[in-house]
């Protein structure tokens, strides 16, 4: 069931916009006050302590659905939940929907997204028709593709902030029919799982396409095909209940789910992370509120862990060790996919990981994440922890930048990074970025990307 979806007026936008650039320009230092964060920066690095915290709850709405257009007009601090109740409604949905509920549409265009659409649509930025952008001087501008401000707009994504905040999007929707068939393919190797995902990525017929390695000879890719109705005698899943979706890739070969629930199949269990909690067990999970069995839960209670380091207290208190937390989503070319994931299965004790595949949706490239035009990738996601490495907090982290960096690949920022600074401004284009930020934020009101993403 689609709940009913959180909507503003246009009165009310201007108003909280023109707030919000008072509170920027009275403050050197600024932090956005969300009320939720898909980042995986703990301690000073999250909490931004000495920023004035700028109150954005009134832009996280829907301004307008354009069903003959298909698009959306939406604040920058709308959760893609909102957005999807908003659009659902009118049979269509964002051409990427990243697969966290709290997700907001200005922070997957500022720190990238991927989806199972990635394949054929790109990433959530690659949609985004125009946008208002608070700098960090506290200007409000509007960047599109091709305008006074195309540098601006063109450098957002992977900006994380420093450049400014999205205010208001506008984004292209795609259409939907009511249920997902899904069918899962096993592999029995990683080589195998590369070429499948070449094969399937190429074939044409699939609305959606990802997968999940549980060990080195057990791997799944799943296609999702859109449909007006089951097939006849099929039941329709439900994954927010007592089943878990992840586990139901190793049990049958094909599935049906509601449009709704396919896109956030993986919200209810954090992927496969809520086992961390114990959730994933049926008598717990009988008695975890179902209204609390959602990502943004989950990672508030990593969040909390992280900053008191409780759970490598009790293990070093019982004899153990204390634990890396490895949490990282990278890209690695296709034809290198099969070399990064035995690599993986070698040296980084994880399991399962995500695969999605994608591709650039049109033939312009993105400076702050230079990736190549009709190149397929394949977005790798690994979350947990391993033990440390006596003497070396983040020996696996920095085990893992090394081998993207020797296959040609790129790895998100939204969590730890540990590039040195020449490294990481050769990954991620330091010329472009310091032309931009010189533009649009001259007296260095935020900081720049290297240290936003390090803390130093």
């Amino acid at each position: 069931m689609v709940a009913p979806a959180r909507t503003a007026t246009r009165d009310a936008h201007d108003t909280a916009v023109a707030e919000l650039r008072r509170a920027r320009a009275g403050a050197a230092r600024v932090q956005l006050g969300k009320p939720s964060s898909n980042l995986f920066r703990f301690g000073d690095r999250d909490t931004g302590r000495g920023a004035h915290r700028l109150d954005t709850s009134a832009l996280n709405g829907v301004l307008a659905v354009d069903p003959e257009a298909r698009t959306a007009e939406v604040q920058g601090m709308a959760t893609y939940e909102t957005i999807v109740d908003a659009t659902l409604v009118h049979g269509l949905m964002p051409l990427v929907v990243p697969q966290l509920k709290t997700i907001t549409l200005g922070g997957a265009v500022t720190g990238l997204g991927v989806e199972s659409t990635s394949f054929r649509n790109g990433l959530p930025h690659e949609s985004v028709l125009e946008m208002d952008v608070l700098t960090p001087g506290g200007e409000l501008l509007r960047a599109t593709p091709d305008g006074e401000h195309a540098d601006l707009f063109a450098a957002f994504p992977n900006s994380y902030g420093t450049l400014g905040y999205a205010l208001r999007l506008v984004v292209e929707l795609a259409p939907v029919r009511p249920f997902v068939k899904l069918t899962h393919h096993r592999y029995p190797s990683a080589a195998a799982t590369a070429a499948g995902i070449t094969e399937l990525a190429g074939a044409g017929g699939a609305d959606f396409l990802d997968g999940v390695v549980f060990d080195s000879s057990e791997q799944y890719l799943t296609t999702g095909e859109f449909v007006d109705a089951p097939m006849p005698g099929a039941r329709i899943s439900d994954y927010t209940g007592q089943e878990v979706f992840y586990r139901s890739l190793q049990r049958r070969p094909v599935d049906h789910l509601t449009v709704h629930d396919y896109i956030w199949r993986w919200d209810p269990d954090w992927f496969w992370c809520s086992r961390a909690f114990g959730v994933q067990n049926p008598l717990v999970r009988r008695f975890w509120p179902r209204r609390h069995r959602r990502s943004d839960v989950y990672r508030r209670l990593v969040a909390l862990d992280q900053r008191y380091g409780a759970s490598n207290r009790v293990r070093e208190a019982l004899g153990g060790t204390a634990e890396e937390m490895v949490v990282q989503d990278v890209e690695i070319p296709a034809e290198r996919l099969a070399d990064f994931l035995d690599f993986f299965d070698r040296e980084i004790p994880i399991a399962p990981v995500w695969l999605c595949p994608l591709k650039l949706r049109g033939q312009r490239s993105w400076p702050l994440y230079p990736m190549e035009p009709g190149r397929l990738y394949v977005n790798v996601g690994f979350w947990s922890s391993v033990p440390e490495k006596p003497g070396d907090r983040w020996a696996h982290n920095r085990l893992i930048e090394q081998a993207v960096a020797d296959l040609g690949g790129h790895k998100s920022l939204y969590s730890t990074v540990h590039y040195g600074e020449d490294e990481f401004w050769a990954h991620y284009n330091g010329d472009a970025y310091r032309a931009v930020k010189q533009r649009y934020d001259p007296d260095g009101r935020a900081p720049d990307l290297y240290r936003k993403v390090t803390g130093r």
